[in-house]
């Protein structure tokens, strides 16, 4: 089972675009396996874009609130970790 490691959290979740904001404590980038886990649901994808603003990004670091297209639905406080292979 690979290894986890928390990097932040969802701030917010609009349901009807799959969009999570999520406050990062860890860096993040394009290419990154993550997996979004709340209480009843888990969400694993590769992150594929981001945004900062309504601007494009490659990489985020701790401190940012990213834009991120989620393959399922997400809710507040649910914890994102990088997974490391």
């Amino acid at each position: 089972m690979p290894e986890k490691k928390v990097i932040g959290k969802v701030k917010h979740f609009y349901d009807k675009i799959s969009v999570a904001i999520i406050e990062l404590n860890d860096k993040l980038k394009i290419g990154d396996k993550i997996s979004i886990e709340g209480h009843d649901n888990v969400v694993e994808q590769v992150v594929d874009s981001m945004q900062i603003e309504h601007e494009k990004i490659e990489k985020a670091k701790a401190g940012d609130a990213v834009g991120l297209k989620t393959t399922g639905a997400v809710k507040e406080n649910d914890k994102v970790f990088k997974v490391l292979e």
